[in-house]
């Protein structure tokens, strides 16, 4: 710090202990001095203790957000996403088999039948371009053909076994799985069919469409992305903490999870601690992150039961309302803050969980001491989320749901905030619609982009130098008034049109 200079500003200490709770909205940090280029940023970051991301962001395990199109996607762009726990253990642990089987970041829906089957609605799904036909019916058995759409509305007989009409494959349509976008793209130019078919010992993993290679060409150039030990992507799974839970653990560990996250809006409780301890003693080698905790009180009875990394966020999502029903919670920026401070002195990375609305939100949570930065809303009706798209008013819009929400709830999403079997069910968060906002493969890209422009603002090439900044004093901060705010963002127009990218 300059000397005469002192008040310029507030160092993070002064500012986070005088009992407001911030959230980021509420900050700003002053600019610092740049000798550096934005390319030279680094973000590359820990999402747990034992596990490295080259993009500090993790997709929310919500049941309208992470599913395997969107771990794979996040995963291809070098974050990471978390498949939600609002399914059987059977069908989450097969989305973590799906991730790690994919090289290359498209929407696919492959239907296998058996010689003997029929076709009914299959082709009812826009992203089926074909339907495979194997000796036993399952992936896991040799291709003998397909059938396309043409091919069934061109029937007469529709009642016909696919073994009568169906395609005999050409060697050319079959690739190995292991094969990337540019290998899947010159493959497609020597096939007649507008798809090619991934195998891997002997087995069907995917179907990969022209239009979706063209679709992701059109994205910018991803690299390996998020690749663990074994080669393969890296994902990780959300569960309870109720003893069916250790259950579902053993179906995420033999299906390759790379974490897991105990989901739980309240996490200092015995029944996180006695998993946390269950899993590191059951799978010492599976990292466990725990949560969410908003306290340095909360977050050290969680690292003393040797998490791995800390979830941080309590009512701060936008269709999260605990604060409003609970009276319990904490501003996030204030919570990120002090949450960091504990952390960081055990070596333990810490997410910041809701309240990301903007790349300057991403900038103050990791500059304030996160690792990561878990998104819902900001990722919410993007092309790889889960469900349809709707039309309203000439706009496509997709669902977006709290898992506090009761409808959430009714599907098993109730422990996370009841921890118990508690009869009556009492809504913590809503059910929404939100605008779609394209691919993660393009918002991302871009976005971290600005988040490198806003710590070359900071004087800051990475997140530990940020970090340093901040600990140090070197970086100042001012609470906004509301006119600050309001200056702050798009003002004084009859119209315009605010687009990020």
């Amino acid at each position: 710090m300059t000397a005469g200079f002192e008040y310029d500003g507030y160092a993070a200490d002064k500012l986070f202990n005088q009992g407001f709770s911030f959230t980021y909205d509420d900050v700003i940090f002053l600019p610092h001095y740049i000798d550096f280029p934005t390319d030279a940023v680094s973000l590359s970051t820990r999402l747990s203790r034992n596990i490295t991301l080259s993009v500090p962001c993790v997709s929310s395990p919500m049941d309208t957000v992470t599913e395997s199109y969107m771990a794979s996607a996040m995963a291809a762009v070098g974050a990471i996403g978390i498949i939600h726990s609002n399914l059987t253990p059977s069908q989450q642990a097969q989305m973590v088999r799906s991730v790690k089987s994919r090289r290359v970041p498209v929407l696919s829906n492959p239907v296998v039948k058996s010689r003997d089957s029929r076709i009914f609605d299959e082709f009812d799904d826009g992203s089926v371009p074909c339907v495979l036909v194997t000796e036993s019916g399952n992936a896991d058995s040799k291709l003998m053909g397909y059938v396309t759409k043409a091919d069934w509305f061109g029937l007469d007989d529709k009642e016909m076994k696919l073994v009568d009409y169906m395609r005999t494959t050409d060697s050319k349509m079959v690739v190995p799985w292991s094969y990337d976008l540019g290998q899947i793209d010159e493959q497609l130019k020597q096939v007649e069919t507008d798809f090619v078919v991934l195998e891997k010992d002997g087995g069907v993993v995917d179907v990969v469409s022209k239009a979706e290679v063209d679709r992701v060409k059109g994205c910018p150039k991803i690299g390996k992305g998020t690749v663990g030990p074994d080669g393969k992507w890296m994902v990780g799974a959300a569960i309870g903490t109720r003893q069916s839970d250790k259950e579902r653990l053993e179906l995420l560990v033999k299906s390759g999870v790379n974490a897991v996250v105990l989901d739980s809006s309240q996490g200092n409780s015995i029944y996180q601690i006695e998993m946390i301890r269950h899993i590191k003693q059951t799978y010492p080698e599976l990292d466990v992150i725990g949560g969410n905790v908003v306290t340095m009180n909360q977050a050290q009875n969680l690292i003393k039961a040797e998490v791995d990394g800390l979830r941080v966020g309590m009512g701060s999502g936008s269709i999260c309302t605990t604060q409003e029903v609970c009276a319990v919670g904490r501003g996030q920026a204030t919570a990120v803050y002090k949450v960091s401070t504990v952390a960081s002195q055990n070596g333990i990375p810490v997410i910041a969980d809701g309240g990301i609305k903007n790349s300057g939100h991403i900038v103050k949570a990791l500059v304030l001491g996160a690792s990561t930065v878990m998104m819902g809303n900001f990722l919410a009706g993007s092309t790889e989320t889960p469900g349809v798209y709707e039309s309203q008013n000439g706009c496509l819009i997709k669902k977006y749901r709290g898992m506090g929400s009761l409808e959430a709830m009714t599907k098993g999403s109730d422990q996370r905030y009841l921890g118990d079997t508690a009869k009556l069910k009492i809504a913590q968060g809503v059910v929404g619609m939100v605008a779609d906002k394209g691919s993660i493969l393009k918002i991302l890209p871009y976005t971290m982009q600005a988040v490198k422009q806003g710590f070359q603002d900071l004087g800051a090439y990475s997140l530990l130098s940020a970090h340093d900044l901040l600990r140090s004093r070197t970086l100042r901060l001012e609470v906004r008034t509301g006119a600050a705010q309001a200056e702050g963002g798009v003002h004084g127009l009859v119209s315009y049109e605010k687009k990020a990218f």
